[in-house]
């Protein structure tokens, strides 16, 4: 049992890719044995007959997430001998280390990301750093327990989540929230 929460408590790396064969690189990183998850959502695609189907997409065609299984050093090995051109998101430009999403920012983040569920936005970085918003924490609903930034956006209210290369939102009432300095007050 120790050894599932271990491994589900490692951190997570973005990659830029700078290709468009998204799924050749999965399956690299999957022949590696190495953990990923690309964002996906449904989108209306008309064939040639006029029929519109939904069709599963990746969001963003040239970003991956790969969980933290070996050491950077081994990452870096692996990510520069791919076929493939990518470079691993950076803590700053300064620093060469590898940015660390950390585990739980990262399960709120692919539960958001959930294409099944409705209402949902998704955002560059850049467009996510200028929303303003309230730190909170979910306390009821079927979103209970996730944290986020409560924003508002079309005269309607949205959990924010940031990773580096992307952010998501979701319809959530604000009545569901609580600030997060309140919600480790005692009640």
């Amino acid at each position: 049992m120790e050894e599932i929460t271990e491994k589900d408590s490692l951190p997570w790396y973005a990659i830029t890719l700078y290709t468009l064969r998204q799924k050749s690189v999965s399956e690299y990183f999957s022949e590696k044995g190495l953990e990923y998850f690309v964002p996906m959502h449904y989108v209306d695609v008309e064939d040639r007959e006029h029929h519109v189907r939904h069709v599963l997409r990746p969001v963003v065609h040239n970003l991956i997430f790969v969980k933290k299984t070996m050491s950077e050093k081994q990452m870096r090995t692996i990510v520069t001998e791919a076929p493939y051109k990518m470079s691993v998101i950076r803590k700053s430009r300064e620093n060469p280390e590898y940015y660390e999403i950390p585990a739980k920012q990262m399960d709120e983040f692919m539960l958001m990301c959930n294409p099944e569920i409705e209402m949902r936005k998704y955002l560059t970085e850049s467009e996510a750093k200028i929303k303003k918003g309230t730190p909170v924490f979910v306390k009821f609903g079927p979103m209970k327990g996730l944290t986020g930034k409560l924003v508002r956006s079309s005269k309607k209210y949205y959990l924010l989540k940031e990773v580096p290369g992307m952010a998501v939102m979701l319809k959530v009432s604000r009545w569901c929230c609580i600030p997060i300095e309140e919600q480790n007050s005692p009640q």
